[in-house]
C-alpha cells in the first residue's frame, strides 16, 4: 500500500484559509503524479468541527480533527509535539504546509523530529529522469532550482498562489474522523493579538498598483510613486515588506506572503528585487512593468515590459512626458 500525503490546514476564527484549498490542490497533482491511495487533511485547535466540516465539504477529502484543549489559537510547540507523534505512526510520503509565517514557523522544526527531508517554497511540480522534483526559487529570485529527495519522507511548505484552488463542487463531502489530544505548551504562550484596524480594500480592489520597494532609496522618494499612481484612475499605491517595516508605508500597503494578495490589470514595480515572498502576493497581475537599475533583478522574470534604470530619473521623465501630451490634447 502506498504511503498517503498530508495536508496541515491553516484556519482562524473558524474559517479555514484559503491556502488550506491551494495545498488541497497541490496535493491532488502531486497525487497523480506519485499514484498514492490517499489524501488527509489535519485539522489542529480546540474548537475545530465547523473547520473540519467545511473543508471535508469543500474538498471532498478525508479530514482528520485533532482537538486540543486549551489551543485556542496557533502554537509552534502544540504542533511540533501534536504533528510529530501522528505522523510518525502513520508514515506518510510528503506532509504539506503553507508557505507562511505559521508553515514556516513549525515545519523546518517538525522535519527535524520527523527525520524527514523539507523543501521549502515550491512553487510546481516537475518530473526529470522520472523522478519527481519540486521547483523553488533560489539566490533572491534570480535562478529556479529543481530539488529531489530520495528521504522515504519529505515537508513541504508551498508558496501562496502557486497552485489552483481545489474545486469547489465535490460529488460529496469527505469522511471527519476526531480525536482529542493533550499538549501544553511548555516554551512559548499566546498573551493573546491585539488587532490594528486597517483598510487593505484601497490595494487589493485597485485596477493599478504602483509598487514601492528598498530600491526607491529614502523615504522622500514616495513622492514619485504617488504621483505616477496619480497618473492612472482606480490606483494605489502598494510596498515591500521592507518599506513597511521601515515605517514608509502602512502595512495595509504591504503585497506578498505576509501581506495582501493583488490582482490588478497592471503592476508597475518600483525599486523592487523580486524576493519570492513579494512575488507570490502579486503574480495575479495582468501586466507588469518593473523600474530597477539592477539588470539581474529577479524581478524582470515575472516582469512583462523591463526598464533598467534609476527610478528618480526615469519616472520624473515619465510624469513630464505624460503632462506634455495631455496639454498638446487640451
Amino acid at each position: 500500500m502506498s504511503q498517503p500525503i498530508v495536508v496541515i490546514a491553516e484556519h482562524a476564527e473558524g474559517h479555514p484559509r484559503p491556502i488550506t484549498y491551494e495545498l488541497a490542490g497541490f496535493a491532488r497533482t502531486l497525487q497523480k503524479e506519485m499514484q498514492s491511495s490517499e489524501i488527509t487533511i489535519i485539522v489542529i485547535g480546540e474548537i475545530i468541527d465547523s473547520v473540519a466540516e467545511i473543508i471535508a465539504r469543500k474538498t471532498g477529502l478525508s479530514v482528520f480533527a485533532i482537538r486540543v484543549p486549551g489551543l485556542a489559537g496557533y502554537n509552534a510547540e502544540v504542533y511540533k509535539n501534536i504533528l510529530s507523534n501522528v505522523l510518525t505512526d502513520w508514515q506518510p510520503s510528503h506532509v504539506c504546509a503553507a508557505h507562511s509565517t505559521q508553515g514556516m514557523d513549525f515545519a523546518p522544526g517538525l522535519a527535524v523530529r520527523l527525520g524527514a527531508a523539507c523543501i521549502t517554497g515550491v512553487e510546481a511540480i516537475v518530473k526529470q529522469d522520472e523522478k519527481i522534483c519540486f521547483r523553488r526559487a533560489v539566490s533572491g529570485g534570480k535562478i529556479m532550482a529543481d530539488v529531489f529527495t530520495d528521504s522515504p519522507m519529505v515537508l513541504l511548505t508551498i508558496l501562496p498562489g502557486s497552485f489552483a484552488p481545489d474545486p469547489a463542487n465535490v460529488a460529496a463531502p469527505g469522511p471527519v474522523k476526531h480525536r482529542m489530544m493533550e499538549s501544553a505548551p511548555k516554551q512559548s504562550f499566546s498573551r493573546g493579538i491585539i488587532r490594528k484596524s486597517m483598510d487593505v480594500s484601497a490595494v487589493t480592489e485597485a485596477e493599478v498598483i504602483v509598487a514601492a520597494g528598498r530600491g526607491i532609496g529614502e523615504k522622500e522618494h514616495l513622492d514619485l510613486i504617488y504621483r505616477l499612481a496619480s497618473l492612472f484612475p482606480k490606483s494605489a499605491v502598494g510596498g515591500s515588506r521592507i518599506v513597511c517595516d521601515q515605517g514608509w508605508l502602512d502595512y495595509a500597503h504591504q503585497i506578498g506572503v505576509t501581506g495582501c494578495t493583488v490582482a490588478p490589470n497592471l503592476y508597475i514595480a518600483c525599486g523592487i528585487s523580486g524576493a519570492i515572498q513579494h512575488v507570490s502576493g502579486m503574480r495575479g497581475s495582468g501586466f507588469v512593468i518593473s523600474i530597477n537599475k539592477d539588470s539581474k533583478a529577479a524581478i524582470f522574470n515575472v516582469s512583462d515590459v523591463c526598464i533598467i534604470e534609476d527610478l528618480t530619473t526615469f519616472i520624473p521623465i515619465l510624469i513630464e512626458t505624460h503632462e506634455n501630451r495631455c496639454a498638446v490634447s487640451e
